[in-house]
C-alpha cells in the first residue's frame, strides 16, 4: 500500500485540504476573472467618459468657434458699414467718386447734360479774390506747384490772380430768381430767367457747361446775362461756382481767362483753402 508523503495527516484530512484548495483556487480564479471584468468595465467606462469629455470639448470648441465667427462677422459688417457710410458721406460732401471726378474734369457725354434751375446756386456768396490778395490762398498755389510741377507757386498765383479778379465782392441769389451784386459796398439787383446752357470744348481736350440766365428786369448796372460754371452738368446744389457776366452772351462764352469764383459767405479763408486743396 502506497503511503502519502505527508506525515501525521489522515487521508480524510488530505482530501479535505485538496477540496479546500480547489475551492480557494476556484474562488481566486473567479475573483481574478471578476477583477479582470471589472477592470475591463472600468476601462470601457473610462473610455466612454473620455469620449464623452472629448465630444463635450469638441462641442464647446465648436460653440466657441461659432461665437468667434459671429463676432468677427458682426465686426466686419460694422467695419464695412462704417467704411461704406464714411465713403458715401465723403462722396456726398466732396463728390469724390469716379463719375463725379470724370465729369468734374470735363469728360462727359451730351446726353448726360441736363437743364438746371437758378435755385441750384441759391444762397449768400463771397468772392475768393480778397483771400488771394491777402495771401490766405498761398497754400493752395504751393500745393498745386508741388503736385503737378507744371508751374511754380508764383506762376500759379499769377494765373489765379487773373482768373479770380473781380470788383463784385458778394452775391446773393434767391429762389425767386432775384440776384443781388455787391460792388464797392453798394447793392444792385435784378430778376433772371433761364436762357438754357452751352457746352464748350476746350483746347486741353476736356469740356465745360455754362448755364445761362438772362435779365428779365432789374436795377441799372446789372448785366444782361450771367453764366454759371461749377463743374456739374445736372441739377445739384452748388458748393462753389465761377461766374461770367456781361451784356453779350456769345462774347461771354469766349471768356476763359477771367472767371470770378464764389464760395459760401459763412466759410472762412482756412475752410476755403482746405476745400480748394481737396479738389
Amino acid at each position: 500500500m502506497q503511503k502519502f508523503p505527508l506525515k501525521g495527516l489522515s487521508a480524510l484530512t488530505v482530501i479535505a485540504m485538496i477540496v479546500t484548495g480547489c475551492g480557494n483556487a476556484s474562488e481566486k480564479g473567479s475573483a481574478s476573472e471578476n477583477a479582470s471584468e471589472s477592470e475591463e468595465q472600468n476601462q470601457e467606462n473610462s473610455d466612454e467618459a473620455s469620449q464623452s469629455n472629448e465630444q463635450s470639448d469638441d462641442e464647446d470648441a465648436g460653440s466657441g468657434d461659432s461665437e468667434d465667427h459671429e463676432h468677427d462677422h458682426r465686426h466686419d459688417e460694422e467695419s464695412d458699414s462704417h467704411d461704406h457710410s464714411h465713403d458715401e458721406e465723403e462722396s456726398h460732401s466732396h463728390g469724390h467718386d469716379a463719375e463725379y471726378e470724370r465729369i468734374y474734369d470735363g469728360f462727359f457725354y451730351n446726353d448726360e447734360v441736363e437743364e438746371r434751375p437758378l435755385s441750384d446756386w441759391e444762397g449768400d456768396w463771397q468772392s475768393v479774390y480778397p483771400y488771394l490778395e491777402n495771401g490766405t490762398l498761398d497754400e493752395v498755389f504751393a500745393h498745386k506747384a508741388e503736385e503737378d510741377e507744371e508751374m511754380s507757386e508764383e506762376e500759379y498765383k499769377d494765373y489765379y490772380e487773373e482768373g479770380y479778379q473781380t470788383d463784385v465782392s458778394e452775391i446773393a441769389i434767391e429762389d425767386d430768381g432775384t440776384v443781388t451784386f455787391v460792388k464797392d459796398g453798394e447793392e444792385m439787383s435784378g430778376e433772371y430767367v433761364s436762357g438754357g446752357h452751352e457746352i464748350l470744348e476746350y483746347e486741353a481736350g476736356n469740356r465745360g457747361v455754362r448755364y445761362i440766365f438772362e435779365l428779365d428786369e432789374g436795377d441799372g448796372g446789372m448785366p444782361q446775362y450771367i453764366q454759371f460754371s461749377d463743374h456739374s452738368i445736372n441739377p445739384t446744389d452748388a458748393g462753389h461756382y465761377h461766374l461770367y457776366w456781361g451784356d453779350d452772351s456769345d462774347e461771354l462764352l469766349e471768356e476763359v481767362d477771367n472767371w470770378p469764383t464764389y464760395y459760401p459767405s459763412d466759410m472762412d479763408g482756412e475752410e476755403i483753402t482746405h476745400e480748394m486743396i481737396s479738389h
